[in-house]
């Protein structure tokens, strides 16, 4: 195509920038919740024995320690015979896991040792009682001589209930246990010392354990919604506008992609009109970046006019850059701030000619038309306002500005210009009216742009006077952005606002074939939308 755009550089395309997310801790978003386990082994210098314990995400993300005696201290229990009896040394201790409390009980108070206590703390004691009183060079046969004897009683017990038999007082109780109380005092404070330190082991592991499980909950992703820190996967990193990023989404929301959601193209020969418009934040910026070519946008979409908002021109750049317009698109509208140089300003770019072209609102003292905010072009079946209309301002103080004068101001305007034609109005409109148009809107409600008097404004003085919003019309469930503020990374995450609109008359809302959104497009804090209108 001969007819395009090109405002001073040359390239063969337009470099897509790539989002690039390093994920963390290996999360993968999928179609499901998923969660992250950890697992990890410490070891105990009071017992010399491995604690393993693991954390799991579930219903009741419980850490469950669990003790476990070895082998070797199996072994070293006991005569043959009594292994062949007692299961309960051997497997690992399996037989003691499968002892009741009651059970547990009857044996811990023949050993003369604490018997209050969950399960688990029974077998713990049971335990410890036992790796306590392992043979030595110096104890010789007479713990190993008790120990044995008192599992075959535990045993003997065990048995007794398994056929429904009550254990004897002999059972419960025997004198001849340790052999003497010297044996069994000693014993018996050895059991204490070494409790206590376990203790203190197992309230040191269930503090790990939940600061892990609150690291591991905090790490749960859902598949849908990026919340703090969101993680765009492998597929999107590229696209990061495809994944919802929303801080208070609603379940029938969807991230816009252009790629899926546009409609077919109008079947050829319908007469239509193609209008695109941008906030290119500084045209001389942009056309210095070498990622960056209006030839090949105006190639890749074909448009008749293209609207250019804060282009921050001066009166004296505006002929440098008409001299280097493409051949096609021959007429263009320039307005320019007068009250401070180097800000704001608006253009029109067409390869239509305008029946008409105005300059602000006609009120030539007033703020509105000393900055450079709008152009109006007059075609045959309607008007096109290019506009960018004026931030609050940090701390809002044009906040009373902006909504009791601008706002009123505009809408009055274009209401007048459609008592002749339809309108349309197009541009950075410095609102995001609904919380569907905000990442954040918890935290931004007294942020200008998006305070509760901008958004009522925003109703009062256009969309409850006739004009429509087309992309909400077209996508009433779409999240799309189109301004991403540099600071956190708003491109790379898609944290953004919804800013820029093609409002309507809603005499011509019906003949919008399609109204989009463009946010691989980089060189500007703001993306390029456009509009479709069949005439």
């Amino acid at each position: 195509m001969n007819k395009v755009l090109h405002l001073g550089i040359q390239s063969s395309v337009i470099n897509v920038a790539k989002f690039l997310v390093v994920p963390l801790r290996r999360l993968r978003v999928g179609s499901s919740i998923r969660t992250i386990s950890s697992n990890k082994r410490l070891m105990s210098n009071a017992t010399a024995k491995s604690l393993p314990f693991s954390i799991n995400n579930s219903k009741r993300k419980e850490l469950k320690i669990v003790a476990a005696a070895t082998n070797q201290n199996c072994h070293q229990m006991g005569s043959d015979s009594d292994k062949d009896e007692m299961g309960i040394v051997q497997d690992d201790g399996k037989e003691i896991e499968a002892m009741t409390v009651q059970e547990l009980r009857v044996t811990l108070r023949k050993l003369g040792l604490p018997v209050k206590g969950r399960k688990q703390e029974l077998i713990s004691t049971l335990r410890l009682h036992m790796d306590s009183n392992l043979p030595d060079e110096s104890s010789g046969a007479v713990q190993k001589e008790t120990t044995s004897s008192t599992l075959s009683e535990s045993v003997a017990i065990k048995r007794k209930n398994r056929n429904g038999e009550e254990p004897t007082e002999d059972d419960c109780i025997s004198s001849e246990v340790y052999g003497n109380e010297h044996e069994r005092r000693r014993v018996k404070q050895s059991t204490e010392k070494n409790l206590k330190a376990i203790s203190n082991e197992q309230k040191s592991l269930k503090k790990t354990g939940k600061a892990l499980l609150k690291e591991e909950a905090s790490l749960t992703i859902s598949s849908e919604v990026l919340k703090t820190d969101e993680i765009i996967s492998s597929s999107n990193q590229s696209e990061p506008w495809t994944v919802l990023a929303h801080k208070k989404p609603q379940k029938d929301w969807k991230p816009y992609n252009p790629k899926t959601m546009r409609p077919p193209p109008l079947p050829e020969g319908t007469k239509c009109v193609k209008v695109m418009t941008w906030n290119v934040n500084g045209l001389r910026a942009l056309l210095k970046l070498e990622s960056f070519s209006a030839l090949q946008l105006a190639q890749r979409e074909n448009f008749d006019v293209l609207c250019l908002q804060e282009t921050k021109l001066q009166v004296k750049d505006v002929e440098e850059i008409k001299k280097a317009l493409i051949d096609g698109y021959d007429h263009s509208f320039w307005s320019c701030s007068v009250s401070k140089l180097g800000y704001s300003g608006t253009a029109i770019i067409s390869r239509i000619k305008p029946l008409s072209v105005r300059y602000g609102t006609g009120l030539s003292e007033s703020d509105h038309d000393m900055e450079g905010r709008i152009v109006t072009a007059e075609f045959d079946t309607f008007y096109l306002i290019s506009t960018y209309v004026p931030n609050s301002g940090d701390g809002l103080k044009r906040l009373s500005y902006r909504i009791e004068e601008w706002d009123r101001t505009l809408s009055n305007y274009i209401k007048e210009l459609e008592k002749s034609k339809p309108v349309v109005l197009t541009g950075d409109l410095n609102c995001a009216h609904e919380e569907i148009d905000i990442y954040n809107p918890a935290g931004n409600k007294r942020s200008a742009g998006f305070t509760i008097e901008e958004r009522q404004s925003f109703g009062a003085n256009f969309l409850d006077k006739g004009f429509v919003d087309t992309f909400r019309k077209q996508h009433p469930g779409v999240v799309g952005y189109t301004y991403w503020g540099y600071r956190h990374g708003g491109r790379k995450y898609n944290r953004g606002w919804r800013l820029d609109y093609f409002l309507v008359s809603e005499t011509i809302a019906a003949n919008v074939h399609d109204s989009y959104i463009l946010p691989d497009i980089n060189g500007s804090d703001h993306c390029p939308i456009g509009l479709i209108l069949k005439l």
